[in-house]
């Protein structure tokens, strides 16, 4: 496999003729906040990686983030609108924590790491209009996506991943007169592609979710945190297995767990905040995967376990909140105004 070479796409120019609107603050205000969280995590993993390849990737990665917080930080300050806080190296980050995972972690945590940026950017782009931040959002798009490509040339080239099952191709086009939704009693049809398709993806997510917040469980100082963590590595397990336990029933292949590509460490490299944004965060994300899969099922039995399952994200989610208000750490994204509090202060 070719040694992979760092990515190098035209920055775009910047075009201050119209105000931002909500949309274009919104998008921006969550792509620094996410490009912040993950330069930190970024430089962490590379203190700890041997594979030469793997390695490469860390550094692309660590460019795009850097260099998406260097072009919206730059939009910011023109439009005088208040940088975030975020996070920082001084702050959020121990570069001396001994390693938390083994390398094949990395490739796979970047492959879900993308995903989600790409669900930031593909949702912003049809939304906003100023020239500037639109051609920063499609260079975004397009940038994560080649970095995806390189993600995958890795996983495949190394033997690190096993694609989507394989079906047969239909022998003609035929069309559904009854039991599609059946899923529980009578005739139940066996799961056609799309829902093949997200049980696979969502397999593939959780168990990269499951072994980072494993390893977040090992590290976090607070124990209210800590439980929380644990909390969301037992239902995210659950989820896994009853995922897998459809694709097998259909005698399809799945992902699996790669829990043991998590250390024994105990030392924290992130911050207790750190990591609760960062899980509460992939999590929400997480419900709009779900509601996508909901949407292309057709059987009962499939959208009665993902609605299931969003009920303990969305459950997680706002305990997480919950927490990171108590400490003080819920920094507020841009709002609209208060109409009638500004009239009871006239």
């Amino acid at each position: 496999m070719d040694t992979l070479k760092p990515i190098n796409i035209d920055t775009p120019k910047s075009d201050l003729s119209e105000e931002l609107t909500s949309a274009e603050m919104g998008k921006l205000w969550a792509t620094y906040m996410g490009n912040s969280m993950s330069k930190c995590i970024l430089k962490y993993y590379l203190q700890h990686v041997d594979d030469p390849d793997i390695k490469t990737l860390l550094e692309n990665a660590l460019t795009l983030s850097t260099e998406f917080l260097k072009i919206t930080e730059g939009i910011f300050k023109k439009e005088n609108f208040p940088l975030p806080k975020g996070f920082s190296e001084e702050e959020d980050l121990n570069i001396g924590a001994p390693r938390l995972f083994q390398d094949e972690f990395y490739v796979h945590y970047l492959k879900y790491a993308a995903k989600a940026g790409m669900s930031i950017y593909n949702v912003a782009v049809p939304l906003v209009f100023r020239k500037d931040v639109e051609e920063f959002f499609v260079y975004c798009m397009d940038s994560t996506m080649a970095l995806m490509k390189q993600i995958k040339e890795i996983l495949i080239g190394k033997g690190l991943i096993s694609k989507p099952p394989i079906i047969p191709i239909p022998d003609k086009v035929e069309f559904i007169h009854k039991n599609f939704l059946n899923g529980f009693l009578g005739d139940v049809r066996p799961l056609h592609a799309l829902e093949i398709t997200h049980l696979y993806d969502n397999i593939e997510n959780n168990v990269t979710s499951k072994a980072l917040i494993m390893a977040f469980s090992q590290v976090v100082k607070s124990d209210k945190i800590r439980d929380l963590f644990i909390r969301g590595k037992n239902f995210t397990h659950k989820h896994v297995e009853n995922y897998i336990a459809k694709l097998h029933h259909e005698d399809l292949p799945a992902p699996s767990f790669i829990d043991h590509l998590v250390t024994t460490s105990t030392f924290a490299p992130f911050s207790d905040k750190l990591m609760l944004f960062h899980k509460m965060d992939m999590f929400a994300m997480k419900i709009r995967g779900y509601g996508n899969s909901v949407a292309v099922s057709g059987r009962h039995d499939i959208g009665l376990m993902y609605t299931k399952s969003l009920m303990n994200l969305a459950s997680f989610v706002e305990d997480a909140a919950k927490l990171i208000i108590e400490n003080g750490w819920f920094e507020q994204p841009p709002y609209a105004v208060d109409r009638n509090k500004l009239a009871k202060d006239e």
